[in-house]
């Protein structure tokens, strides 16, 4: 199989850890319990679950009013694509 194939699925994997702690925080949000650290949300969406953690912030309407989430997840976009044409060139 090709190398790109792994990564994608390894991304997707990631991208519905992210979904499921965007969703799980929110949830945590609005009972004033314990919270997901921010370190956590934005290291899942840059090293591949962005997809997911874009979705999981339009979807739960969480952490959308900071700007460096949106960045930290358009850049795991830039960074996942990056990747994946690099594999696709080399391989």
């Amino acid at each position: 199989m090709e190398p790109v194939f792994y990564l994608l699925i390894a991304c997707a994997a990631v991208s519905l850890a992210a979904f499921v702690f965007y969703g799980a925080d929110k949830l945590k949000a609005k009972q004033g319990a314990w919270r997901v650290p921010e370190k956590v949300l934005l290291s899942l969406s840059f090293f591949g679950g962005a997809p997911g953690g874009i979705l999981g912030m339009l979807l739960f309407h969480h952490k959308t009013k900071h700007w460096y989430f949106w960045l930290c997840n358009f850049l795991g976009l830039a960074l996942i694509a990056g990747l994946s044409a690099a594999l696709i060139f080399l391989f």
